[in-house]
């Protein structure tokens, strides 16, 4: 029996340990523990040492497991039998001490961690090593997921884009995030953890890319059959870069992206191209967020407002 278990458990450690060398050799390029962005690098380092810490359990647990199967096998007679033992103070001190010690420097690391990445606040640093300029301007891009693609708008320059967005190295970046229809879920790897979009409602994240390159951003949030196929890229380029892509799209043969046109794009679509648009309607973002894009609708803050002014003047209209 004790030899058929450590068997089993050697069998069990060996396919871990496959899978482990696996994992290891394919995450050469995985870009979740390797990406560009300061923030994403900062998430990354909390995995890691969240990783370790809880190791410190997993590690002697799994070592001590072969090791009793072995020494405690049918086969050892030298083995010491003891069938009334139950309780030991010393071994009870260990098991309880070693985890707690553990979940509480995790409970510190994570306190001050959710203050410090918290994506509604704007980023302190460029990167570890350099500090945000006092002149920083950050760039806003306002991100509205769509079934099944997303479409990205830059207030600033009055253009938008679909599945392909642009920011310039080491510049401060907000983005402005919301749904057309059913939630979703923002998430750029490379750049920083995932944030979700839901209709109606606008989520906020702020973060930097600190390389240049080409990387990969998806909905992390199953929104239906077009699901698997709602890729986009995400350029981190140069200050020049980024003045050119701008250009790029201002002259593209893209149409304006008027109200019409976004009632057209809302609708669903697979594998949808990348597509530029060189002018945007004005309050066009405010009305897909406030969903009153469509002609005759009342926008949810007008609604609110009046909700709030009725209430208001009920309230007066009592106190008399």
């Amino acid at each position: 029996m004790g030899t058929q278990l450590l068997s089993i458990n050697i069998r069990l450690i060996a396919k871990a340990l496959l899978l482990i060398s696996t994992l290891a050799l394919s995450g050469c390029d995985w870009v979740v523990m390797s990406p560009f962005g300061d923030i994403a690098k900062q998430e990354a380092f909390l995995i890691s040492i969240s990783t370790w810490l809880m190791l410190i359990v997993i590690i002697p647990v799994i070592f001590l497991t072969i090791w009793f199967a072995w020494k405690y096998r049918a086969s050892n007679t030298d083995a010491t039998y003891e069938p009334d033992w139950h309780h030991s103070a010393t071994l009870e001190t260990v098991i309880w001490t070693v985890p707690l010690i553990i979940i509480l420097v995790l409970s510190g690391i994570t306190y001050v961690a959710t203050y410090r990445l918290d994506p509604y606040k704007p980023i302190s640093r460029i990167s570890e090593d350099k500090p945000l300029p006092e002149n920083a301007k950050t760039l806003t891009i306002e991100v509205v997921a769509l079934d099944w693609k997303w479409l990205f708008l830059y207030p600033e320059y009055g253009i938008a884009t679909v599945n392909e967005v642009a920011a310039p190295v080491d510049r401060p970046i907000q983005f402005k995030i919301t749904s057309g229809s059913v939630m979703n879920s923002f998430y750029i790897p490379a750049l920083a953890g995932q944030i979700y979009a839901m209709s109606g409602m606008e989520t906020k994240m702020h973060a930097v890319i600190n390389e240049k390159g080409v990387f990969d951003g998806f909905s992390a949030n199953y929104s239906g059959h077009g699901f698997s196929q709602m890729h986009f890229k995400f350029h981190g380029v140069d200050d020049k870069g980024f003045d050119a892509w701008i250009e790029k799209v201002r002259t593209s043969k893209g149409n304006q992206l008027d109200t019409q046109s976004y009632l057209e794009l809302e609708k669903k679509t697979i594998g949808h191209a990348i597509t530029y648009y060189k002018g945007v309607e004005k309050n066009l973002y405010h009305d897909i967020l406030n969903r009153c894009v469509a002609p005759g609708t009342t926008c949810m803050d007008e609604l609110m407002h009046q909700d709030k002014h009725r209430s208001t003047h009920a309230a007066k209209h009592e106190g008399k």
